[in-house]
């Protein structure tokens, strides 16, 4: 039987990002992962800049790599498509000059960004990865939890357990008792095609809201030598209402829609349409127990709007990596201890995915959407305080107030004050 403080299951964004920044901090684990690596997951592949901010803090060096190394293609902006299909096209940035060493944010497949996070676990010498290794049993014991695989001969006893293991967790289903909530659960599929054409020129990604797809949304996210990443998601209970075959709605939107039909008429699709699921974040749960926490998918911490979860995986597993430090310090597992990482985790990700979970729903009405969308379209001083929206959270909150868009349209779309100032009346 092996024996360590931390271990950590599940090797992608989450479980990866939270080795490293334990190793970091001078601190050994044990990570595990039921895949060899390189592998594939179904995911829509972008990476925000929460990602490239973190490398940077963790190590210039690494993010230095990923931008030289890894295959990704440089993404500066959103290209966002109501279903009056009134194009707003917003900057991450507000006059930003492009430069791929210093890009917002990235569309990656995660075939090749897992592999270079798990590259970089590979570096350190402090990180022991089993890879090609299920756990299939968890065991409470008095000193932490004991673990097991499904061969029987790896068995690991620990302190401190972090649950990593995305969207279908066994601990976190059976054991922290979260179960799905078609509600707060959606369902995608995507696939790859090549020959899309009409990208932006800086690569911006697309999200389209189809009428036929409300309150869903249908997306192209270009990647590298001319590929894309093509794919529509929706809320579990609405697919299950309306009694929607996703693959077949893909299809129909690709080969029928007009906002999206001709850019696919000399593209060819790469491999399968597939399917997979997506625990939101747009109710919180508790995180954390006795022993454990519950890192990025396996804790519902996908973005309720836009469905981005490497992210906030990512960003979980450095939370729970600096928690895991004060542990051990101060030799506290209990779940009283360790509610400081749901503390933490309310106070970096909980209000965004709050906030996207309210936008969800007032895009569920296609007229105010396309009433909205189209004020904005005809005020550039709006765009640009939407672009801002990016890096400014607090604006972000101005932005779903109702007497914000209510003063903006009496005034005609123009600002009384410099924008900094125009947010906080």
């Amino acid at each position: 039987m092996r024996e360590t403080d931390i271990c950590i299951v599940g090797a992608g964004p989450g479980g990866a990002g939270a080795a490293l920044r334990l190793s970091y901090l001078g601190i050994s684990s044990v990570l595990i992962d039921k895949a060899q690596f390189p592998r594939d997951k179904i995911c829509g592949d972008a990476i925000s800049g929460k990602v490239t901010t973190l490398l940077g803090r963790l190590d210039p060096a690494m993010l230095a790599r990923f931008r030289q190394r890894a295959i990704h293609i440089d993404v500066w902006g959103i290209r966002f498509i109501p279903p009056n299909d009134c194009l707003i096209e917003l900057p991450f940035k507000v006059g930003y000059e492009r430069d791929p060493q210093a890009a917002p944010g990235y569309v990656s497949k995660r075939l090749d960004f897992d592999n270079f996070l798990i590259e970089e676990v590979r570096r350190r010498p402090d990180i022991e990865f089993h890879e090609g290794t299920e756990i299939t049993r968890y065991e409470r014991t008095k000193r932490g939890w004991r673990i097991f695989d499904q061969t029987g001969r790896l068995t690991i006893d620990c302190r401190l357990l972090l649950v990593a293991d995305g969207a279908h967790s066994h601990f976190s289903r059976h054991i922290a008792g979260h179960e799905k909530e078609n509600a707060h659960h959606a369902a995608a599929v995507r696939a790859y095609y090549r020959g899309v054409t009409g990208f932006h020129p800086d690569n911006f990604i697309e999200l389209h809201f189809l009428p036929e797809l409300n309150p869903g949304y249908f997306w192209i996210f270009p990647l590298p030598n001319g590929y894309a990443n093509v794919g529509l998601g929706m809320r579990s209970d609405f697919v299950q209402k309306r009694r929607l075959n996703l693959r077949e709605q893909l299809e129909k939107a690709i080969e029928h829609n007009p906002q999206v039909k001709a850019r696919f008429a000399q593209a060819e699709r790469q491999g399968k349409i597939v399917g997979y699921g997506l625990p939101l974040g747009s109710k919180r749960r508790a995180l954390s127990g006795d022993h454990y926490m519950l890192l990025g998918d396996a804790g519902h911490l996908i973005d309720p709007l836009t469905g981005e979860g490497i992210g906030n995986a990512f960003y979980s597993g450095f939370i729970a990596a600096e928690l895991a430090e004060h542990c051990l310090q101060e030799a506290r597992f209990e779940a009283d201890y360790l509610r400081a990482y749901d503390v933490r985790v309310d106070r970096v990700l909980r209000a965004e995915m709050r906030l996207s979970y309210q936008l969800q729903r007032v895009m569920q009405n296609v007229w105010l959407t396309n009433l909205l969308t189209r004020f904005i379209a005809n005020h550039p001083r709006i765009i640009e305080l939407l672009c801002r929206m990016y890096t400014d959270f607090d604006l972000r909150k101005q932005l779903v107030r109702p007497w914000f868009w209510v003063k903006m349209w009496l005034r005609g779309g123009k600002a009384s004050a410099p924008v900094s100032e125009e947010v906080k009346g």
